[in-house]
């Protein structure tokens, strides 16, 4: 997901998908270190998608760029 996409999404939206990327982070490091993970490139980019959602919600704590509000969005 690009951070232009992440950026259409509201607050609680983005805090979701940082949760639910960090899971699969977790899960995908277990499964690379027992061998059964396919692609292993997965990790690092499952870790510059975290990267950006943080990102944006930092850019949104900062007041650089806004995020919708919930009942916006």
């Amino acid at each position: 997901m690009k951070a232009s996409e992440i950026r259409k999404l509201n607050i609680g939206e983005v805090r979701q998908q940082l949760d639910e990327r960090e899971d699969e982070l977790a899960n995908l490091k277990l499964r690379l270190a027992t061998h059964q993970l396919e692609n292993p490139l997965t990790v690092p980019a499952t870790r510059r998608e975290i990267a950006r959602l943080k990102t944006v919600l930092r850019e949104h704590e900062l007041e650089i760029r806004s995020l919708p509000d919930q009942a916006n969005a």
